[in-house]
């Protein structure tokens, strides 16, 4: 079938909380605790050890080949405009994240800002933290961080949105 990695990573996202749902209700019923004196057939939950298995065993299966058409269209598609297949936007943008974070802080330094001002007997001791780099400079790194990464996240939403992976499930 085909599919966007979008509908790709929700297909996946459904498969791995069915597969949880089964996990928990066997987790429930694989043991039971019955009281002395109580009819252990009357409070045994019912448990089909072989069917539960195989059904993980065909959701397991399903996980895997999804993860892999995923895996494959990340290597393989190139994101327009950034000369980069997928899986590389997938560690740009992180990046551009912490670069546009670190220049956020930099850019709110001032110039010359006191901090500190302690005394020592009869004494007073000023102190400033200095900037030791062009804020306006840094701001206008921001501001390109900062398009570039509104830009790189619109050309891989645009990507999982549009183009189609294969995803074989027989």
């Amino acid at each position: 079938m085909k599919l966007t990695s979008a509908e790709a990573a929700k297909m996946l996202r459904k498969l791995n909380e069915e597969q949880a749902t089964i996990k928990q209700k066997e987790n429930k019923s694989a043991v039971f605790i019955a009281a002395i004196g109580e009819d252990i057939e009357s409070v045994r939950p019912v448990y089909q050890y072989e069917d539960i298995q195989n059904q993980l065993a065909v959701l397991e299966e399903k996980v895997r080949k999804v993860k892999h058409a995923i895996n494959m269209f990340n290597l393989t598609t190139v994101v327009p405009g950034f000369n980069m297949t997928v899986d590389q936007m997938l560690v740009y943008i992180p990046q551009l994240n912490e670069r546009k974070n670190k220049l956020t802080r930099m850019a709110a330094n001032l110039p010359k800002e006191r901090v500190n001002a302690s005394g020592y007997g009869v004494k007073t001791i000023v102190e400033y933290k200095y900037a030791n780099y062009d804020i306006a400079r840094v701001e206008a790194d921001l501001t390109a961080a900062t398009n570039e990464l509104a830009k790189a996240q619109t050309a891989l939403d645009v990507i999982n949105n549009t183009a189609t992976l294969e995803v074989d499930l027989d």
